[in-house]
């Protein structure tokens, strides 16, 4: 890429010509699992047994241990969403003719 160039397209053998990102860069950033946009997390505060939170902290090594949570709360969702549709799909199939 020479220096007249206005095009923002970089060949693969000129990224050691690609400027360094910036802040402003950053502010453009979208954050995906699975190519799927994460939406920003909600803060909330929530009582939970000691018990808990220690298992779920020694799973984690110390840190982490909230988005071990996170996980899990996120599996019983989906495990509830499908055992909804699997008893719609039985009703439905059971239902006389």
């Amino acid at each position: 890429m020479n220096k007249s160039s206005t095009s923002q397209a970089v060949a693969l053998d000129d990224l050691d010509e690609v400027p360094p990102l910036t802040t402003k860069d950053f502010t453009h950033a979208v954050h995906r699992v699975g190519l799927v946009p994460v939406g920003k997390k909600m803060k909330i505060n929530i009582t939970l047994d000691p018990d808990i939170v220690a298992w779920y902290k020694t799973r984690a090594g110390g840190r982490g241990y909230q988005t071990l949570m996170n996980a899990a709360l996120r599996d019983a969702m989906r495990g509830q969403q499908i055992a909804e549709i699997v008893r719609q799909v039985i009703r439905e199939e059971l239902r006389p003719a």
